[in-house]
C-alpha cells in the first residue's frame, strides 16, 4: 500500500510538532534538573534568589510548551489512529509515569511559591528536579523504543489491528536507556544554555561552564545513540540529519565557550531539531516497527485515517498553525530580557502560620 500525498504531510507535521515540543520543553527539563546545582549560593539568601532567577527565566513558557505534546498526541489519535491505538496500548505504563511526572513538576513549579517556609520550597524543590528528569528520561527512552523497534505483532483475531507482545521491561533495552540517558544529557546541555542566555551574574557564568561540560559528555552519547538508531533503520534523510545534529551540538559547545549564549542555545535547539528529523527519518514509512521476528511492522498507510479526515486536518491546521506560531513568538520575545538576583524581591509571606501550625 503506497503513502498518499496527505498521509507523508501529517507524518512530516507530527515530527514538527515533537521538534517543537522537545526544543521548548527541553530547556524546561533542562532547568529543573539543574535547579540543586545551578541553585546553589554562598549561603540561603543567596541559594534561594539563584533558585528563583532559574525558575523566573520559565516562568511565563513553560507551561506553554506543554501544549506542543498536546498538539502532537492528539494530530497522532486523527491522522494515524493505529497508530495511537497500539502505541497507547503498549506504553500505557510509561506514558503514565511520563504523567504522573509532569503534574508532580507542575505542582513544584505552581506551589513552590505559595508558602514562605525553607521546608515547603525544598519539597516542591525536589518534586520539579525529579519530575524533570523523569519526564526527560522516559521521554527518550520512548521514543527510541518507537524508532528503534517494539515488539507488536500483527492480531490474528482482528484484521488490521496490532497488539504489544511485551511488558514495561520489555522497553528498557540497552540502545533505549542509552536513548533515555541522551535525552537527559542533551535538555541538561540545553536548559544550561537558556539560563546563561536568560540571566547576568555569577549564575550566568556557572551556567555556561556547566553547560560545556554536559555538552561534551551528550556528544558522546548521542553519536553512540545515533548510530546505533541508523545501522538499524538508516536511511538518506535520517543519516544526513545525524550529522547535522552532531554538527550543531559541536557548534553550540564552541559557541559557549567563546561566551556567546545565544549561538550557544541556538546549537542546542539545532541539535535537538536536527535529532527528532533523524528519528522520523529513521522510522519511515513505518509507525512502528517491531523487534520481533516473527512480527510485523505497523505501517504509516496501514495506520492512517481516511483521506477526508486528512483534508479537513490540513484545513484546520493551516488556519490555526500561524496563530499559534505568532503568539508562541510574542510571548518570548515579551519575555526576552535578562534576569539576575538583584531582581528579586523577598519571598512573600502567605501561608506561613498555616506551615508552621
Amino acid at each position: 500500500m503506497e503513502l498518499t500525498t496527505l498521509q507523508i504531510v501529517w507524518f512530516v507535521l507530527i515530527a514538527v510538532l515533537w521538534t517543537g515540543y522537545l526544543t521548548l520543553e527541553g530547556f524546561d527539563f533542562g532547568v529543573g534538573m539543574l535547579l540543586p546545582i545551578l541553585g546553589k549560593g554562598r549561603d540561603a539568601a543567596d541559594t534561594e534568589a539563584r533558585k528563583r532567577v532559574m525558575l523566573n527565566t520559565i516562568g511565563p513558557v513553560w507551561d506553554g510548551n506543554e501544549v506542543w505534546v498536546l498538539t502532537a498526541g492528539g494530530a497522532t489519535f486523527a491522522a494515524f489512529p493505529q497508530w495511537y491505538a497500539t502505541l497507547f496500548s503498549g506504553f500505557y505504563l510509561a506514558l503514565a509515569l511520563i504523567l504522573v511526572a509532569l503534574i508532580v513538576r507542575g505542582m513544584g513549579l505552581d506551589y513552590r511559591h505559595k508558602v514562605d517556609s525553607d521546608t515547603w520550597r525544598r519539597r516542591w524543590d525536589w518534586a520539579i528536579t525529579g519530575g524533570s528528569f523523569l519526564a526527560a528520561l522516559l521521554w527518550g527512552v520512548g521514543l527510541t523504543n518507537i524508532v528503534y523497534g517494539t515488539p507488536i505483532r500483527a492480531n490474528a483475531a482482528v484484521k488490521g489491528d496490532y497488539v504489544f507482545d511485551g511488558n514495561l521491561f520489555s522497553l528498557l533495552g540497552i540502545v533505549p536507556l542509552l536513548g533515555g540517558l541522551t535525552f537527559v544529557g542533551l535538555f541538561l546541555t540545553h536548559g544550561a544554555f537558556f539560563i546563561a542566555l536568560k540571566t547576568d551574574g555569577p549564575i550566568r557564568h556557572d551556567a555556561r561552564a556547566l553547560g560545556i561540560k554536559a555538552g561534551l559528555v551528550t556528544a558522546v552519547l548521542a553519536v553512540v545513540l545515533l548510530l546505533a538508531i541508523g545501522l538499524r533503520h538508516g536511511s538518506p534523510v535520517s543519516w544526513i540529519a545525524t550529522v547535522l545534529a552532531a554538527l550543531a551540538l559541536v557548534a553550540g559547545i564552541l559557541m559557549a565557550a567563546k561566551g556567546r549564549e545565544g549561538w550557544a542555545f541556538v546549537g542546542t535547539f539545532a541539535c535537538i531539531a536536527f535529532a527528532v528529523a533523524a528519528y522520523f527519518g529513521a522510522l519511515f514509512p513505518n509507525a512502528m516497527p517491531t523487534s520481533l521476528a516473527d512480527g510485523a511492522s505497523l505501517t504509516l498507510a496501514a495506520a492512517s485515517s481516511t483521506p477526508t479526515t486528512l483534508t479537513i486536518m490540513t484545513w484546520a491546521a493551516a488556519v490555526f498553525t500561524p496563530i499559534v506560531l505568532v503568539y508562541t513568538g510574542w510571548t518570548y520575545w515579551v519575555f526576552r530580557k535578562r534576569i539576575s538576583v538583584h531582581h528579586i524581591p523577598a519571598p512573600t509571606s502567605i501561608g506561613r502560620e498555616s506551615v508552621n501550625h
